[in-house]
């Protein structure tokens, strides 16, 4: 199993920049694959970016291309995502999720192992 806890969430303007951040521990290489998740309130969680972690191949949600980048560092076991040009319907709480094999269809939460609390990110117009 592996433990995330996700970081960096706040209240910006629309227009401004976040990086989220999320540490992994305990069995991090039986992850395939990582992924970012918001789920903004009466709303469903959604998918919104994944990266495999060998290869670094990634995949966007089509509302967050040319603004959010997933990356992530090997040697300290984290993954990040960076936030350009944030929206008012960006506003959710983000999650990090990771999955012990390559899901057939990234964007399915319940295709994922292991879930961080949440972050908290706020966007005012």
């Amino acid at each position: 199993q592996v433990q995330l806890v996700e970081s960096g969430g706040g209240l910006v303007q629309a227009g401004d920049s976040l990086r989220l951040s999320c540490a992994a521990s305990g069995r991090t290489r039986s992850s395939a694959v990582v992924a970012w998740f918001r789920q903004a309130p009466g709303k469903e969680r959604e998918f919104v970016a994944s990266i495999n972690w060998k290869g670094g191949s990634t995949y966007y949600k089509d509302s967050v291309k040319g603004r959010f980048t997933i990356s992530r560092d090997n040697a300290k076991t984290t993954l990040y995502l960076q936030m350009n040009s944030l929206k008012p319907e960006d506003t959710a709480v983000y999650y990090c999720a990771a999955a012990s094999k390559v899901p057939s269809i990234v964007v399915v939460p319940t295709l994922y192992d292991s879930w961080g609390q949440g972050t908290q990110v706020t966007v005012s117009s």
